[in-house]
């Protein structure tokens, strides 16, 4: 579904350096690395929201430069680490971008999806402006779902969130996961959450992929030095502005 060929970016220093992975529909990818690994960076070159120097993206073997631009974000649905919400209700959120496209989602799709994200139909007309921040992570999800996307690009999704939100959030992912059966990448710096999802794991470091495997391969993997300083809290990261906010309450 998601095949990624020797991508890399550069702005004032090399961001991303020849990255290459592929993602299979039904499957979880977990990329994980600290502050300034490019984590962000990559899933933003992944829809287009930038633009990298050299490499190539493919979605269903379609490569993402020869698409549509709101196709291509249709498809491939990105929920960032703070709600990307208009301030309006939760329903003209959950049906902005199928308008986008001249479609309508009816009051009872609309029902559906927030039943999907666990909130009640009674969340319809609430601004979005009197949620919580962990309701509107939900709302959130609900709009990506609204486009019926092939693959979820998950930004640090719980960074905002407090630890009882964060868990809810988590366990959201999971159920859409297996589900929807989407090809799914999730960006963390949180070593715990990546351990709970327990998926396939791409480890970053400065813009280039340190190591992959499952998780818990990785985590017992002595042989890598530099891999154990990250998984013991030792190796320090670039902290680039907007990256690993503070914690919020929900």
């Amino acid at each position: 579904m998601l095949r990624v060929s020797n991508l890399s970016l550069t702005r004032d220093r090399k961001i991303l350096k020849d990255l290459s992975f592929e993602v299979q529909p039904g499957h979880m990818l977990t990329v994980l690395g600290p502050s300034g690994a490019g984590k962000s960076s990559l899933l933003r070159c992944l829809n287009r929201l930038d633009t990298p120097d050299s490499g190539e993206v493919f979605l269903g073997g379609q490569d993402v430069k020869a698409m549509d631009i709101l196709e291509l974000r249709r498809r491939m649905g990105m929920v960032f680490q703070i709600p990307a919400l208009i301030p309006d209700t939760v329903a003209v959120n959950v049906g902005l971008g199928p308008s986008l496209r001249q479609k309508t989602v009816s009051e009872q799709e609309i029902q559906e999806l927030l039943q999907q994200v666990g909130l009640s139909p009674g969340f319809m007309t609430r601004q979005v402006e009197t949620l919580s921040v962990g309701e509107q992570q939900r709302v959130a999800f609900a709009q990506v779902l609204a486009n019926q996307p092939d693959v979820l690009l998950l930004d640090e999704p719980t960074a905002a969130l407090d630890p009882t939100a964060a868990l809810t959030i988590e366990n959201l992912i999971k159920d859409i996961h297996s589900r929807l059966h989407t090809a799914t990448v999730l960006v963390t710096h949180d070593i715990p959450q990546a351990i709970r999802f327990n998926t396939e794991t791409l480890v970053i470091v400065e813009g280039s992929v340190l190591a992959r495997g499952n998780i818990q391969d990785l985590v017992n993997d002595t042989s890598n030095a530099t891999l154990q300083k990250f998984f013991k809290g030792e190796l320090i990261g670039q902290s680039p502005a907007g990256e690993a906010p503070e914690q919020i309450s929900q």
